[in-house]
Formats: C-alpha cells, sequence, structure tokens
C-alpha cells in the first residue's frame, strides 16, 4: 500500500492544551493504529514562543515516556524553510519569526530535497540591524546539512551573494528593516508557518540517520537563553 501521511493542522492561539492530546488520537483513530504503534516521535523544538514550547516539550515528554519511544527534535525554522520549498519551490530561504521587542527569530536554509535543509550560518533571535552578524552569515565559511550529521556536506555562505533567496515567515512584517540587511530577497510570504507534514519529512530522515533522543532530553530551543548568557559573560569581563 505504500506510506500514508496523516495529520491535523489548525492555527489556534492560546487553544494548544486543549487541543493537541485530542488531535493525537484523531489521527491515530484515522490511521487505524493505536496509540502504543508509535515508534518514535518528532516535535518543532523552537525557536519560538516559550509558552507554545513548553507546552510542546511537555507532551512529547510525556508520550514518550508513556511509550518508551525516542524522540526526534527538529528546528522550527527548518520546518518552515521546508514548508516553503514544499508548496512555492523555493530552495533558498531565510526564515524569520516575530520574537517581539524588535527582535526575530532567524535561520538561513538551503533545501537539498524531500527532508533535507541544510542551515547557512546558525539560528539566532536578534535585533534586525544586528541579524548578519549574530546569524554568522558575514564570517562564517560552511553549514551542516541536517539530517546527515555535521561532518558530512558544507555550503558556503558566498552562496547568500548568489541571489535567489526568499523570505518566509512572520518576522518578515518587518519587510524593509530586513531587507537592509539581505536585500537580494526576489520574494517573500509573511504568513508562513511550520507544518506536520515538514516535521514528518525532517523526522523521518533524522530518525534514520539515528539523529534522535530519549524522553528526557526532549527539550526546548528557546535561542533567547544562550544570548542572555553571553551578553552576562561580556559583562562579568
Amino acid at each position: 500500500m505504500g506510506e500514508r501521511e496523516f495529520f491535523r493542522y489548525e492555527l489556534a492561539p492560546r487553544l494548544h492544551t486543549a487541543l493537541v492530546l485530542p488531535m493525537v488520537t484523531a489521527v491515530c483513530e484515522e490511521a487505524g493504529i493505536a496509540l502504543s504503534a508509535i515508534e518514535a516521535i518528532a516535535f518543532a523544538r523552537g525557536p519560538g514562543a516559550f509558552t507554545g514550547l513548553r507546552i510542546a516539550a511537555g507532551v512529547v515528554q510525556g508520550l514518550a515516556y508513556g511509550l518508551q519511544v525516542p524522540v526526534i527534535s527538529v528546528s522550527t525554522l527548518a520546518v518552515m524553510a521546508h514548508r516553503a520549498w514544499r508548496e512555492r519551490g523555493w530552495n533558498a530561504v531565510h526564515t524569520a519569526i516575530d520574537a517581539r521587542m524588535g527582535e526575530v527569530y532567524f535561520g538561513s536554509y538551503r533545501v537539498e530535497g524531500a527532508g533535507r535543509v541544510a542551515l547557512v550560518g546558525r539560528e539566532v533571535v536578534a535585533p534586525l540591524a544586528e541579524l548578519l552578524a549574530c546569524a554568522q552569515l558575514v564570517d562564517s565559511e560552511e553549514a551542516a546539512l541536517v539530517g546527515e550529521g555535521p561532518a558530512s556536506k558544507t555550503i558556503s555562505v558566498d552562496s547568500l551573494r548568489a541571489g535567489g533567496w526568499t523570505g518566509y515567515g512572520s518576522g518578515w512584517v518587518y519587510r524593509e528593516a530586513l531587507q537592509q540587511q539581505l536585500p537580494d530577497v526576489v520574494d517573500l510570504q509573511v504568513e508562513g508557518y511550520p507544518h506536520a507534514l515538514d516535521l514528518l519529512a525532517l523526522g523521518r530522515v533524522m530518525f534514520a540517520a539515528g539523529e534522535y533522543v530519549n524522553a528526557e532530553n526532549a527539550l526546548p530551543v528557546y535561542l533567547r537563553d544562550s544570548v542572555v548568557q553571553v551578553k552576562e559573560q561580556v559583562k562579568s569581563h
């Protein structure tokens, strides 16, 4: 019969806790499987809103611990880049989520195919004017292919200057400010969000590569925490 994909998708701010477990049950019922048949769980680990990430991690930890299955922790920004490729055919994507306070969560990706995205530079939360420096898109020379280990493929950041880059996600509401940093963006979509199908595609590749953790290590990635630590270290010196 081949592979079949089942999902539920809904934009429902502040309703996560009420919807997530009924959605899990509904998907299992539609697929005709028991919850105990699940072999692994993939989740979007962030970056993003603190409350949403805590809810996601808590639910995943509870399910994974109860089922004794591994967890694949996938970057939310990578999931968004993959969706931009799947739906719009974009293979060079600057993903950005509005982080408020004049900042964005940001990551640049080259999409290599289904379930295969390459991070260029690094993911950050940063003020708009400092984006390139914080993401190391000025000085960095290479990046690893997500899902294939850290040394399997490198991509020159000179590719940023090759044109054809696109913008995807709510952070692009700051279009004018971002394009001062990234002037070669040829198209963009502000109404862009992560989707379960893209999470599944990336999770499948990562699972096959052995990139998973146990339930207790399925943790959210806020990015903002690491920025605070760096600032404190600099201040202490």
